[in-house]
């Protein structure tokens, strides 16, 4: 009786940074409180004060300019979203932890492990929950890949996006790439062996694009390539194991599975080839390979992200993506910038 009273008990919500993250959690939130689900949003905040005011306007929600007032006024808090600059989750969140709340924080999880290990030391000091933003493990199609892993040996990532001035605080591999480590480590589950990257501003003083070979002490090899100055959206994985590849398309929500067997002899590179152009083709097989599109149950992940977070705070348990997932994460990110710097000195750049 007391596991279902916890499963229904009504939280009190609040979001911290009203920029373009801060507004997509504003709106789900908003959507979970209207369909009647057990949360309240209680309160939006942002230290720019057009910015809170609009927020505020648009989603019916009490405004403030600092979490402490926030606090003040709402008096029980819950949970809350942190979207503020990454340089400020852990200020924001200390802060948060300290008061009693469970936070989500959009990832990265903090702008350096120091901040990140804070972060964690407070969570436990406060027996408090972290969750951490990484949007793509809860892609369906990246749910449906785990009900097919058989020891994965390569992984082939790619996100490429068009230049816009949004998250310029950071490089392109904390950025945008940073999904794809978080999601190779989940399901590798392997350490990191070696790391080997090449990364270069274009447009903004920081690395706009980057390529990257890890080598985990498994054997398993992944290679990522990241842009933000690319002229067409790209976000899609494919990974080999024993006698499987499969392809899995973020954007589309849709994932492929060959049967290796049945193009035995075949080059790795021409299968993945036929396998882009079937998929391209809404998962028509292509002469001679044996392909299934994988049965995928279609949802949002910002919903089905906030959703589990929700369910962890009212039952008390690790979240999906836990502050510890979020630090891995980090320090795989931070140990790519640290190659890329060391590249660039080599090269002369």
């Amino acid at each position: 009786m007391a596991q279902e009273e916890a499963r229904t008990q009504s939280l009190r919500v609040a979001v911290v940074g009203a920029g373009a993250f801060g507004r997509n959690h504003l709106r789900v939130l908003k959507e979970l409180e209207q369909a009647g689900q057990a949360v309240e949003l209680v309160g939006v905040v942002d230290r720019d004060a057009a910015a809170v005011a609009a927020a505020a306007e648009k989603f019916s929600v009490p405004g403030f300019e600092t979490i402490e007032a926030c606090l003040s006024a709402v008096g029980q808090l819950d949970a809350a979203s942190v979207c503020v600059p990454t340089v400020h989750h852990a200020s924001a969140a200390a802060a948060l932890l300290a008061a009693g709340v469970d936070v989500l924080i959009e990832k990265p999880l903090a702008a350096s492990l120091a901040d990140a290990d804070l972060i964690l030391e407070l969570a436990r000091k406060h027996e408090r929950i972290v969750q951490v933003g990484h949007l793509e493990r809860f892609n369906p199609a990246v749910t449906a890949a785990r009900q097919h892993l058989n020891k994965p040996m390569f992984f082939e990532a790619h996100r490429l996006s068009i230049f816009t001035a949004r998250s310029l605080d950071v490089d392109v591999v904390l950025d945008l790439m940073i999904h794809d480590l978080d999601i190779v480590l989940s399901l590798v589950a392997s350490p990191v062996r070696e790391v080997r990257a090449v990364g270069l501003p274009v447009l903004s003083r920081k690395v706009d694009i980057a390529n990257v070979r890890v080598e985990f002490e498994n054997g398993c090899i992944a290679n990522f390539t990241a842009s933000r100055v690319s002229t067409e959206r790209v976000r899609k994985l494919r990974f080999f194991q024993p006698y499987q590849y499969l392809s899995l398309d973020f954007a589309r929500q849709d994932l492929l599975m060959i049967d290796v067997t049945a193009a035995a002899g075949m080059d790795p590179a021409m299968l993945a080839a036929m396998a882009e152009r079937a998929q391209q083709a809404g998962g028509h097989p292509s002469a001679g390979l044996s392909l299934k599109k994988v049965a995928v149950e279609l949802g949002e992940p910002l919903r089905l992200e906030i959703e589990a977070f929700l369910q962890a705070v009212r039952t008390r348990t690790r979240p999906v993506v836990s502050g510890e997932d979020g630090r891995d994460a980090l320090a795989l990110a931070l140990e790519i910038n640290e190659a890329i710097a060391v590249h660039a000195e080599r090269a002369g750049l």
